[in-house]
């Protein structure tokens, strides 16, 4: 009762579940996952930093800093549940927030990261405290001219749907959505509205969307922490015309050949994260689409990488 209203009591009791923000005044805050389990409330607590983490800390790909600054369009962070999503978010507001004078709206589930007004005014909306739902927060905020909105999580057809239209006149949206490639976001987006309006969709979402990341979390190869693994899509032109065509099945070519744009592959990110020595080829083969391949590949480059060292290190006279 000491970390709870009357009415988050009232939703937990009534739907057995309940997601909320809490802070300790000055010290700490915490994300609170609360349910039942045999007869009982069990609780979860996760604690969270004071301090908005930059993209430089958690590492994310540079191309993060140019999406949050664009003017208008959709840029989407997808993953798993627990891969960091709601984190690589707030360092993306954060960015914006100490770089640029603009007006942003944020509707998540809970609050996790509080931004204070530095170059932005920030206004934070709570979902369950401060709005009923993503799609009715989203509508209202239309009409506050805002220049940026963070929707946590684009669930259902109206909040997708307003949010596209978001984008579309003018607004950066930012959201999440739980798939694991870019290929497989788009895909997941369209398939939400019924088959009459798929193609509208697709050359709306050809339009508006601006970069999808993709993100994994892997424990350190030390033992100590866990690191990302990130794929990246920028829309250019022949992606978008990928999207208008629905041939997302041909993009993976694209991110693999598209890193003057800043774009890799998950499958890349993984090898890039074994060949660094940050990851083990274990843990890397089990998110990998083709691990045998991937144990092969990296196999050889750590021939070639040892094979060169010993070369070197070898007098010229004695290779002879």
């Amino acid at each position: 009762e000491r970390i709870t209203t009357e009415d988050q009591r009232d939703a937990l009791y009534r739907t057995r579940e309940l997601d909320l923000g809490y802070s300790v005044s000055g010290l700490a805050r915490f994300r609170v996952n609360a349910s039942f389990q045999r007869g009982t409330i069990s609780i979860a607590i996760r604690q969270l930093s004071l301090r908005v983490p930059t993209i430089d800390e958690l590492g994310l790909p540079s191309v993060c800093k140019t999406l949050a600054l664009k003017s208008k369009g959709l840029v989407l962070v997808t993953g798993p549940t627990g891969c960091g999503k709601s984190t690589t978010l707030a360092a993306m507001i954060n960015h914006l927030n100490n770089t640029l004078a603009r007006h942003l709206i944020t509707i998540e589930d809970p609050i996790e990261y509080i931004h204070r007004d530095i170059k932005c005014l920030v206004a934070q909306r709570d979902l369950g405290d401060d709005t009923l739902s993503f799609a009715a927060a989203l509508r209202h905020a239309l009409r506050q001219d805002p220049d940026v909105i963070l929707v946590g999580e684009m669930r259902d057809l109206e909040t997708i749907s307003t949010a596209l239209t978001a984008a579309e006149t003018g607004h950066l949206v930012l959201s999440t959505v739980h798939t694991v490639s870019a290929p497989q976001t788009i895909e997941r987006v369209v398939e939400v509205f019924p088959p009459y309006q798929q193609s509208q969709i697709r050359f709306q979402l050809s339009l508006v969307l601006e970069g999808v990341l993709s993100q994994l979390l892997l424990p350190l190869a030390s033992g100590k922490g866990r690191i990302g693994a990130f794929e990246v899509m920028v829309s250019t032109e022949a992606i978008r015309n990928l999207i208008r065509e629905s041939k997302t099945d041909q993009m993976v070519s694209y991110l693999q050949t598209g890193s003057q744009y800043g774009m890799q592959t998950m499958d890349q990110a993984l090898e890039d994260l074994v060949m660094s020595g940050k990851v083990t080829v274990e843990e890397a083969s089990m998110r990998h689409s083709k691990p045998d391949e991937m144990e092969r590949k990296v196999s050889t480059l750590q021939q070639g990488v040892t094979q060169g060292m010993n070369q070197k290190g070898v007098p010229q006279h004695e290779r002879i």
